[in-house]
């Protein structure tokens, strides 16, 4: 961190510091919550079963296939320890809200993709960082050496929001960066047009890419808690609406929650990981619970 802060003012070397300190916590907390390597399904897949041989580790033996056989099989796996990840976030204007709580959704995407780099940086598997608005924004390539953590982490703390944006030409303008299979780490509030954007997400999947969408939303577009005449306002338009907060809370909620719910029909059809986030869940547990959650499918 040292030779990165030589160039850096003050105020944002310390911004580094403690994004450093916040993904080290995440990080730590969930290996030593696991006692083993957690992170099996980014770095390995399965492959298929074969029969038990002289000499195999018996710690793969499928116990499952044996109760049914009576014949030990243990699980072959594709390694993929050189899987290159990819952070890719949503810095249009609509990402800077919060209503109430601490973080905007973009500061929360942030936090995750620092806690991300750490862990892949950990495995010793390269990660990258884009961002998009109406096209694709700063970037830094993916490494896997230690000293790519302060520079993901520098730019991360410079990051800022600015006008629209057309989340599917941006990822198909990032599909033609692509060389080889990587692990491609979205992260976006998703309010954009849902027909290209699932085509872009499923055109990237086909390509062979591994896929998970954190869908950051604020606690307030979730939950829907105002109260008397209010003005809803587009954040990327800024056109405004005077409604009826109590007239309109049930159908709002109700819209939010059918469109969660398809995008993670949709997206799971596709085998694409679809991880629903609003700002009131602290971004070290719900991160913790996903990674949890994959490790378990494998």
């Amino acid at each position: 961190m040292v030779a990165v802060e030589q160039y850096l003012k003050p105020e944002l070397a310390a911004q580094i510091k403690r994004l450093d300190l916040r993904a080290k916590m995440v990080v730590r907390g969930f290996l030593q919550g696991l006692h083993a390597s957690p992170f099996h399904g980014f770095s390995v897949e399965f492959s298929e079963h074969r029969r038990y041989a002289h000499g195999d580790d018996p710690k793969d033996i499928d116990w499952v296939a044996y109760a049914k056989t009576e014949k030990y099989y243990v699980k072959k796996f594709e390694s993929e320890t050189n899987l290159t990840g990819y952070l890719v976030i949503d810095l249009s204007q609509s990402m800077d809200y919060t209503y109430r709580q601490q973080l905007t959704k973009l500061d929360y995407a942030i936090c995750l993709s620092a806690a991300l780099a750490y862990l892949m940086i950990q495995q010793q598997d390269p990660v990258g960082l884009v961002t998009f608005d109406t096209k694709l924004r700063a970037s830094v390539p993916p490494r896997s050496r230690r000293s790519q953590l302060p520079t993901i982490l520098s730019q991360l703390t410079k990051l800022k929001t600015a006008g629209n944006t057309d989340l599917a030409g941006s990822l198909q303008q990032f599909s033609s960066m692509l060389r080889h299979r990587s692990l491609i780490m979205l992260m976006s509030d998703l309010l954009t047009e849902e027909e290209p954007m699932l085509r872009a997400l499923r055109n990237l999947r086909h390509a062979g890419h591994d896929i998970i969408v954190f869908h950051v939303l604020d606690e307030a577009e979730v939950t829907f808690p105002f109260k008397g005449l209010v003005e809803l306002v587009d954040p990327e338009t800024g056109r405004g609406e005077p409604i009826s907060a109590e007239d309109a809370a049930e159908d709002y909620r109700r819209t939010i929650e059918t469109y969660r719910s398809r995008l993670r029909r949709e997206l799971t059809e596709s085998r694409i990981d679809y991880v629903p986030l609003d700002t009131q869940q602290p971004y070290d547990k719900a991160l913790m619970e996903y990674l949890l959650s994959r490790r378990n499918r494998f």
